[in-house]
C-alpha cells in the first residue's frame, strides 16, 4: 500500500472508527485517462462502515469523508468513489 493510500486509512480510521474500512486503489485501471499518474495513487475506491454514519443521508456521509480527506483531495487523489454505510444498513 502507497503513501497516500496509507494517509487515508489512517485518516479515516481516526475520524470514524470504522467496523469495516476496505481501500483499494484504482488508478492502473484508469491508465491513458485523465489525472493518471505513473505509479497509481490517483484513482481510489473506499468502502467504510462507521456508526458516525447512523442518521446520515448519502451526501451528509459523503460530505464527512472529503472533508477528512480535504488536503488528499485538493492534491494527490483525482477521483474517489465512496461506499458508506453505518452498521444498521
Amino acid at each position: 500500500m502507497g503513501i497516500i493510500a496509507e494517509n487515508i486509512r489512517s485518516k479515516l480510521n481516526d475520524q470514524f472508527s470504522p467496523q469495516l474500512l476496505e481501500i483499494e486503489d484504482q488508478s492502473e485501471s484508469h491508465r491513458g485517462h485523465v489525472g493518471h499518474r505513473e505509479g497509481g495513487e490517483t484513482h481510489f475506491h473506499v468502502r467504510l462502515t462507521s456508526s458516525k454514519f447512523e442518521g446520515q443521508n448519502r451526501v451528509q456521509r459523503q460530505r464527512l469523508v472529503y472533508a477528512a480527506l480535504a488536503d488528499e483531495l485538493a492534491g494527490p487523489i483525482h477521483a474517489l468513489s465512496l461506499e458508506l454505510k453505518a452498521p444498521s444498513d
